[in-house]
C-alpha cells in the first residue's frame, strides 16, 4: 500500500516498524481509539501549561512515530508555543483541523 499525503506517509511508517502493515494498522487503531485533543484543550483552557506541554509532547511523539506528518508538524509548532507559556488559539485550531483530516486519512487505511 503506497499512501502518501500531507497527513500520512505509510511507506515511511512501515520503514520505522519493520514493514508490517498489520502492526501499523494495529497502531493506527490504538491511536484513533484515544482522545488526544480534549485533554489538551481542557488543560489549555484552565492554564495548566505543564500538563498541556506533556500532552502535546506525547501527541507529537506518537504522530511522528506513526508518520502522521501534518499532525506531527503542527504538534511540534504548538509545543514550542506552550513551552514558552503561550496559548495560541489559532495554532490549536490548526491542530484540531490536522487531527480531523489525519483521522479521515487513517480511516482510508484501516
Amino acid at each position: 500500500m503506497d499512501i502518501r499525503s500531507e497527513y500520512v506517509d505509510v511507506q515511511d511508517a512501515l520503514k520505522r516498524i519493520g514493514g508490517s502493515m498489520d502492526l501499523y494498522k494495529r497502531l493506527l487503531n490504538q491511536f484513533t481509539g484515544g482522545d488526544h485533543i480534549s485533554p489538551l484543550d481542557e488543560a489549555l483552557s484552565v492554564g495548566a501549561m505543564d500538563e498541556a506541554a506533556r500532552l502535546i509532547h506525547t501527541l507529537k511523539g506518537v504522530s511522528s512515530n506513526l508518520s502522521l506528518k501534518k499532525l506531527s508538524t503542527t504538534s511540534e509548532n504548538l509545543e514550542r508555543k506552550i513551552k514558552i507559556g503561550e496559548n495560541d488559539s489559532e495554532l490549536l485550531a490548526e491542530l484540531k483541523n490536522a487531527y480531523l483530516e489525519t483521522s479521515q486519512e487513517i480511516s482510508k487505511i484501516l
